[in-house]
């Protein structure tokens, strides 16, 4: 556990490094890019650009959807990194993966909550609206002029880093996750680990219901 410790927090200090290095973020045009995702202005978006904008939102509920249960048998919680990853990503999220323990057992009744978070139901509206998404970009996008704005965009890069990151260290929550439901067969472990993003939510779709008790 120590090293897995001492990994992410290389992996931490790395990207906030390399964060602390680039030019500001808020160079030509960045703002503009930002503030049409927001306000949906898909019309002047590059389908590529905001489909990778949305998964940088559909990540941190795809971690909520472990953090919230195993913070029940942690000594601290999980919603300050939760909240902070929706801005900052995997700098937010890190804090609670650093400070975390693997205890892969859950006891208690499930409040409201890991009720939410743990239905599978959640996890496959999450997995639908993924996958509309990617249907999005690839019908309406245009590859080669993304591949342009990446290589001159410092946030499209740095969202592209911060996903590959998330999806990287993932797997610190999904071994006790797996545990906490009588699962312990590697195989799955690994063909949820290694498929980014999509594998996470097929997992959130089809895992056992958390076992309850009072």
């Amino acid at each position: 556990m120590m090293v897995l410790k001492i990994v992410l927090l290389i992996i931490w200090a790395f990207f906030v490094g390399y964060i602390l290095q680039l030019q500001p973020l808020e160079q030509s045009g960045n703002l503009t890019l930002i503030e049409k995702m927001v306000k949906l202005q898909l019309n002047e978006v590059n389908a590529y650009a905001f489909t990778l904008f949305s998964f940088m939102g559909v990540w941190p509920l795809v971690y909520a959807c472990l953090m919230f249960i195993d913070e029940r048998m942690q000594p601290i919680p999980a919603w300050p990194s939760f909240l902070a990853s929706n801005g900052s990503g995997v700098i937010g999220m890190m804090p609670y993966l650093l400070l975390r323990e693997s205890r892969p057992y859950f006891a208690g009744p499930k409040d409201w909550i890991i009720k939410l978070f743990d239905a599978r139901l959640t996890g496959i509206s999450l997995l639908l609206s993924t996958i509309g998404l990617i249907i999005y970009a690839l019908s309406s996008g245009n590859f080669d002029e993304f591949i342009n704005q990446w290589q001159t965009s410092r946030f499209l890069y740095l969202m592209s880093l911060d996903f590959a990151l998330l999806y990287l260290v993932f797997p610190t929550l999904l071994g006790d996750d797996m545990a906490r439901r009588g699962w312990h067969d590697s195989r799955i472990f690994w063909a949820v680990a290694i498929v980014p993003l999509l594998g996470p939510l097929v997992y959130l779709s089809i895992r056992p219901p958390l076992p309850e008790t009072e």
